[in-house]
């Protein structure tokens, strides 16, 4: 059974940073790209960065949030990430994890809040 646990989400003043944690199990995680979605309020599902599988896997970012956001993977502990600096408002949501590169879909699971403010 496909499991994705999110962390790491609070409340901070718009210029910090968090780092993001999805804990995988239940799927071959390195065989698989992953992908970080939220969810604003009052917005729609919005996809905000991608990674291939592999060490040195591809990432792709939202215009949105490119030079501000990192995402990573750890193979060996099935886990991916997202660093987050110089946080703004309009960053306020919840964050999601899920398997795939690109694309939005209902998340399954329960995601980390994020708000910060001005």
């Amino acid at each position: 059974q496909v499991q994705l646990v999110e962390s790491g989400g609070g409340q901070v003043h718009a210029g910090s940073s968090l780092r993001l944690s999805c804990e995988a199990s239940g799927f071959p995680f390195v065989n698989y790209a992953m992908r970080w979605i939220r969810q604003r309020p009052g917005v729609g599902l919005e996809w905000v960065a991608g990674i291939m599988r592999g060490e040195d896997g591809l990432s792709r970012y939202a215009d949105a949030v490119k030079g501000r956001f990192t995402i990573s993977r750890d193979d060996v502990n099935n886990e991916l990430y997202l660093l987050m600096n110089d946080l703004r408002p309009d960053d306020t949501g919840v964050y999601y994890c899920m398997k795939f590169f690109s694309g939005v879909s209902p998340p399954e699971s329960q995601g980390t809040r994020v708000t910060v403010s001005g």
